[in-house]
């Protein structure tokens, strides 16, 4: 996954205090975080619904740049965080896709180099047990988890995320990390060797 450089996100905060009084300055935040929060709810949620999650993101996150703690110099965590809130009025429409998945025949898409595909084919197979291990997960655990694997998110960028204590992060981490591992047969499909 392509993040942007440390120093990029580190303007961040300059440009939401930027955009109080020259409001197109935002756009340049949208710009540089769009694509990364389109392809997070892509994933969760599948992609109808993530064009308008990720502008009712950017539309909440413009109205409310005026309290945006300019401490916190990268707005990653910030825009995530308010993702996450829009996407748990979606609860029943990720279940229902990890639902679809576990019924969608496997792709049999084939990308070289050759270690990859094999690491595909064993991920693809492992596809429905993951969809239902994610679809068993409670919500909290579930949005710590997929803010850290697909979110590509530190721990204490999640805890800033979503407004918790980054103890509860671990432990809703190795909660979920457990529950998925216990549902995967206790094995990482992506280390599997043949």
């Amino acid at each position: 996954m392509i993040t942007q450089p440390a120093a990029a996100r580190g303007a961040d905060a300059a440009l939401v205090s930027a955009s109080w009084t020259e409001p197109e300055a935002f756009a340049e935040l949208f710009d540089r975080y769009s694509a990364m929060l389109y392809r997070y709810v892509s994933k969760r949620l599948g992609p109808e619904p993530a064009e308008d999650l990720v502008g009712e993101t950017f539309l909440v996150a413009f109205s409310r740049r005026k309290s945006y703690d300019l401490s916190y110099p990268d707005a990653r965590p910030w825009l995530f965080g308010i993702l996450t809130k829009l996407i748990s009025r979606h609860h029943r429409s990720e279940a229902a896709r990890y639902r679809a998945l576990l019924r969608a025949p496997q792709d049999r898409a084939v990308e070289s180099p050759a270690d990859r595909v094999a690491a595909g084919v064993t991920a693809q197979a492992a596809r429905p047990e993951l969809a239902a291990a994610l679809a068993a997960l409670p919500a909290k655990d579930r949005d710590v988890l997929l803010l850290i694997a697909w979110g590509d998110l530190t721990y204490e960028e999640v805890a800033q995320a979503l407004g918790i204590p980054i103890g509860t992060v671990r432990s809703r981490l190795n909660r979920g990390r457990r529950k998925v591992r216990a549902a995967l047969g206790d094995t990482n499909p992506m280390l599997e060797e043949e």
